[in-house]
């Protein structure tokens, strides 16, 4: 499997999962022209791409959507409560919904969507499977339930939010009330709650960690990589690799 974080933030996220049958993107929260263009830059046509996969409906991660979906006749996969509060998505041929614990088959590839909290209608993770490579994405949560544990376990790559750092939440300029909602249950997860989440997660067979969903604002990819780091024990060469994802470019890509 390949794994390319393409954008990573609070200005757009999407990820890149191909497979030897299929090329998936995760979200869309770029524009389509911009999208194509870090495609073409990790050596992808977006018109080869099978398919485009929906967490949840904020514009971070479903900017482009529409746009790429018509452009090059995308089939569509995301929840029926997402559906509906993206009243502005405009027509899409091929929308195809889910529910949380079904199962979607792409060709070589297994997806199961779990549900998150997060202050959004109905969102949700995957965890992707073909052959032995597995690949868990869970980004904006404010906790990581039990559930979430369990669907990530066994993973060969993680992709997982580090949203911010605590205290430059607390000391930064954002109102008292965007703080209250980013430390939420339903907000997003600061860079110890991730470490905490990984640290449960380590097992040999991980190959690979994406660090995600970086706060430009909130946050430092030095805090954020030394709070993973702290749990992976000073692992270097001999352990997974470490990746933090980045806002303007891609970040990383990762092939097992």
């Amino acid at each position: 499997m390949r794994v390319c974080l393409l954008a990573s933030g609070s200005k757009g996220n999407a990820v890149y999962i191909e497979t030897p049958e299929s090329r998936v993107l995760i979200d869309a929260g770029l524009s389509a022209r911009e999208l194509s263009a870090r495609l073409a830059g990790i050596g992808v046509d977006a018109a080869d791409l099978d398919a485009l996969l929906v967490t949840h409906e904020h514009q971070d991660h479903c900017r482009g959507v529409g746009p790429l979906a018509r452009r090059f006749g995308l089939p569509v996969y995301l929840h029926p409560e997402t559906r509906r509060a993206l009243p502005r998505l405009g027509r899409i041929d091929d929308l195809r919904e889910f529910e949380v614990g079904s199962e979607i088959v792409l060709r070589d590839l297994h997806v199961e969507a779990f549900p998150l909290t997060h202050d959004a209608a109905s969102p949700v993770g995957f965890v992707l499977q073909a052959g032995e490579g597995k690949v868990g994405v869970a980004t904006d949560l404010g906790i990581a339930t039990r559930l979430v544990a369990d669907r990530l376990r066994d993973c060969r790559v993680l992709i997982l939010e580090s949203n911010h750092d605590e205290e430059l939440l607390r000391d930064g300029p954002y109102p008292w009330h965007l703080k209250q909602r980013i430390r939420g249950n339903h907000g997003h997860l600061s860079n110890g709650a991730s470490a905490q989440l990984l640290e449960g997660l380590l097992w040999d067979g991980l190959e690979a960690i994406f660090l995600a969903h970086l706060s430009e604002t909130n946050n430092d990819p030095r805090l954020a990589e030394d709070a993973a780091r702290e749990v992976l024990g000073g692992q270097n060469l001999c352990g997974p690799q470490l990746h933090v994802g980045t806002q303007d470019r891609v970040s990383a890509c990762f092939a097992a």
